[in-house]
């Protein structure tokens, strides 16, 4: 494989082949996450309720499926992710648990992360493609505009150094193998929720595929590094919504575009892939938004989650599926504000918990796509 690999890199570059690769994952990505209903805010209204049914049970499914295919891969020697920002970088606790809880809220504002947002306008919900838009202009603004000096200060309360300390298996005297164990314990107990449900059978396929891109994703990014000859300009990464958003808004909106990597292929192909698990499951629908304050509930969901994103350096996927995979201890972190910060909301704007259920499934303003 690493032949093969140098082989393209040498014929077409590095910025093609990790485009090509991630518009790849990203279109497995799109499709299984689509069709399995894949969702975080789903999954912690659930949670929250006292209802631990099938769409906690696909996030448990696919998060526990990322853990044990990252730690899989590490022990293989196959991925080595001590390079990644991540763990190498030095990193902001008070930035991820903030981050988290701001993100946490504005999901439950916006009926959806950034990844579901993604999914959810490629099936031709227009409450999502807002949302997503009014995310990446306020991710941008966190990132280098107005709302950077305040990410900062936050970020600065209380940091911690790269390396080790970064890594929670490092912390508590743990390794790869334990990770692994971690993992099955995950899956475990995602086996047992779905057993309250009716066992959709794109539940698991779709709650594992979305796991295993994850680590799919890591894989590349590294096999890709290896086999470069300027490995050190290669970033070993995996999938995250917050940092492609932003720079992909700014490609739309400024002739200096950033260097096409793997993000720059991995958001079309999410779109694209959802768009033909939508297809599949004849799903495609145009919805709006059914009054004035929904609008408004959204917007300002999307600036909190945008905002959150970026201080916390990651979304639910960035952060807590792929951070999380790797046991940092930032990603960790954000992921327990996320679950409180959403916690938090429900109850203040809280809905019955028999409509829990993804967006694309909700009534208002629907008007059927003629065939």
């Amino acid at each position: 494989m690493a032949v093969e690999l140098a082989t393209l890199l040498e014929r077409y570059g590095e910025s093609a082949v990790l485009a090509s690769g991630g518009a790849v994952i990203g279109l497995l990505f799109g499709f299984f996450a689509q069709r399995s209903r894949f969702c975080l805010r789903a999954a912690t209204i659930e949670f929250w309720h006292g209802k631990f049914a099938e769409k906690l049970s696909v996030w448990l499914l696919a998060f526990a499926t990322a853990v044990l295919g990252v730690q899989g891969l590490i022990l293989l020697g196959q991925l080595d992710v001590s390079g990644a920002r991540q763990l190498a970088n030095r990193g902001s606790l008070s930035g991820a648990l903030a981050g988290g809880v701001f993100f946490g809220v504005g999901m439950i504002m916006t009926r959806g992360c950034a990844s579901r947002l993604l999914v959810l306008s490629a099936n031709g919900n227009l409450r999502a493609l807002l949302s997503g838009l009014v995310f990446a202009v306020t991710a941008q603004a966190a990132l280098a505009g107005a709302l950077a000096p305040l990410r900062l200060a936050i970020s600065s309360w209380w940091t911690v150094e790269g390396g080790p300390s970064r890594s929670l298996l490092s912390l508590i005297g743990a390794g790869p193998w334990d990770g692994l164990v971690a993992g099955l314990v995950w899956l475990a107990v995602a086996i047992f929720f779905s057993q309250r449900t009716g066992n959709r059978l794109w539940m698991w396929i779709g709650g594992i595929g979305t796991g295993l891109t994850i680590a799919l994703a890591w894989w590349f990014t590294y096999a890709v590094s290896r086999a470069s000859f300027a490995a050190e300009a290669v970033q070993i990464q995996g999938m995250t919504f917050s940092g492609p958003s932003a720079e992909w808004l700014m490609r739309v909106l400024s002739t200096e575009s950033p260097v096409a990597g793997f993000d720059f292929g991995m958001l079309p192909g999410v779109f694209l892939g959802s768009f033909l698990g939508a297809l599949w499951g004849r799903e495609l629908k145009v919805e709006g938004f059914k009054d004035g304050y929904s609008m408004a509930r959204y917007i300002v969901g999307a600036m909190c989650m945008g905002f959150g994103a970026m201080l916390a350096g990651g979304c639910a996927v960035g952060a807590g599926m792929t951070g999380g995979s790797i046991f940092a201890l930032t990603a960790w972190l954000t992921l327990g504000g996320m679950w409180l910060g959403a916690g938090v909301m429900e109850k203040l704007i809280g809905e019955p918990v028999q409509s829990i259920q993804p967006p694309a499934q909700e009534a208002p303003v629907v008007m059927p796509v003629a065939p």
